[in-house]
């Protein structure tokens, strides 16, 4: 036995809950259940390994736990849904699940990389609406809890667990096999933009005391190559994680010594990734070529250009804008309205770019976002203004969850005192 410090022990369960629950789901069946059950492992080893030791089989302790509460919870489940056949069947098997056993580790009919990857697809199902599928994906692969979908997708927690209780219930009725989809295409745009959204919330926390939750950041890579594996000739596939590793390369000079956040002007570009932004870059250039590139490769192009820019100075903001101006053709969003008005801006002047915000203060979906109100104050103290600066700045700060965030548009107000 291994004893884990505790932010060690919550890192590994987060790499390893999925790996169980597709472990589960694929063995057993029973999505919804299944779910709960490695929910209780989770919070046992939780509870567990950090005073008496992590097992040397992780995984296969997790799997063992988990197995035998959804045995429990069958059990209690078999008057209503008359699965006493089942249940009796299950526990005549082998201890398939026990630590150490050629099942726990992982051989078989899958490995834990197929059962993390096909778990992603399941939670992606036709039969599910979109926002279904990405919410109930973030829940069971990447690992978010339900207030944090819930403020990714702009609506009442309780909304949000009505939601993934009724996409579990459907995964399960419709009585698909636990395995890969004949055809990706269908599923295809969900588990790209699931993607994106766990790596973003890992990139840039939206609530908490941290900046970024990296292990989410890192999982959303680690999924990506799955995908990028299973179709390796996907533009998009490969423009997503050129996109993630390019704007994952600047991480080490987010954040000061005091953890405080360094925008990107101000960072020490040395401590960039360069293994990261050469993966990047050579991805996006493999793809680009190929015709119409589609959201996530214009994004990774706009990522190359400002990692490839040797100082704040020398960046192509023009190519910038035009790439913007690309993507707004076929994703014309109001974030994406908001990046390409901080574009226009470095292009055009400050005043350019606060009359693109004006226009965008009465789109709904953006209007009360930290991000609006902090990209007007930076174009307002661009413009000499800085009494409205800093008035924006403090509406931005009062406007965000994230503590960092908080701290660091309230300096930018109380500099322009």
């Amino acid at each position: 036995m291994n004893t884990p410090r505790a932010e060690g022990a919550e890192d590994l369960l987060r790499e390893l809950a999925p790996q169980v629950l597709g472990a589960l789901v694929r063995r057993y069946g029973h999505f919804d259940l299944a779910e709960d059950a490695v929910q209780e492992a989770l919070l046992a080893a939780a509870v567990q390994w950090p005073r008496d030791g992590a097992p040397d089989d992780a995984r296969g302790w997790l799997i063992k736990v988990a197995a035998r509460r959804l045995t429990d919870l069958l059990r209690a489940d078999q008057a209503r849904r008359r699965r006493e056949d089942t249940v009796a069947a299950w526990r005549e098997l082998p201890d398939a699940a026990a630590p150490g056993s050629e099942s726990a580790a992982g051989s078989g009919s899958g490995s834990d990389s197929d059962d993390t990857l096909i778990l992603l697809f399941m939670c992606c199902h036709p039969a599910l609406s979109a926002a279904s599928q990405i919410a109930l994906t973030l829940r069971a692969v990447g690992g978010l809890t339900t207030a944090e979908i819930a403020r990714a997708f702009l609506v009442p927690e309780a909304t949000m667990t009505r939601r993934i209780t009724r996409a579990k219930r459907s995964v399960k009725e419709s009585g698909v096999p636990f395995g890969l989809p004949a055809s990706h295409a269908e599923r295809l745009g969900a588990v790209l933009h699931v993607l994106y959204l766990v790596f973003n919330e890992g990139y840039a926390a939206t609530s908490g005391p941290d900046l970024a939750r990296t292990e989410l950041s890192a999982e959303a890579i680690r999924l990506a190559r799955l995908v990028r594996r299973l179709l390796p000739g996907d533009g998009e596939v490969a423009g997503l994680l050129a996109l993630m590793l390019l704007t994952d390369a600047r991480r080490p000079a987010r954040t000061g010594p005091d953890g405080a956040l360094v925008p990107m002007a101000e960072q020490d570009r040395t401590l960039w990734n360069a293994g990261q932004i050469a993966e990047g870059i050579a991805l996006i250039s493999e793809v680009l070529p190929r015709g119409e590139p589609g959201p996530y490769q214009l994004q990774a192009a706009i990522a190359a250009v400002h990692d490839e820019a040797p100082s704040p100075a020398e960046t192509d903001w023009p190519q910038i804008m035009a790439l913007y101006e690309l993507l707004l053709r076929i994703d014309d969003n109001p974030v994406v309205r908001l990046n390409h008005a901080v574009a226009s801006a470095m292009v055009n002047g400050p005043v350019a770019g606060l009359a693109l915000l004006e226009r965008l203060a009465a789109d709904d979906r953006v209007a009360d976002d930290h991000r609006l109100h902090a990209v007007r104050a930076h174009l307002l103290e661009m413009s000499g203004d800085t009494a409205a600066a800093r008035t924006a700045y403090r509406e931005a700060a009062r406007r965000t969850a994230a503590l960092p965030q908080e701290r660091y548009l309230n300096a930018q107000a109380a500099r322009l005192l």
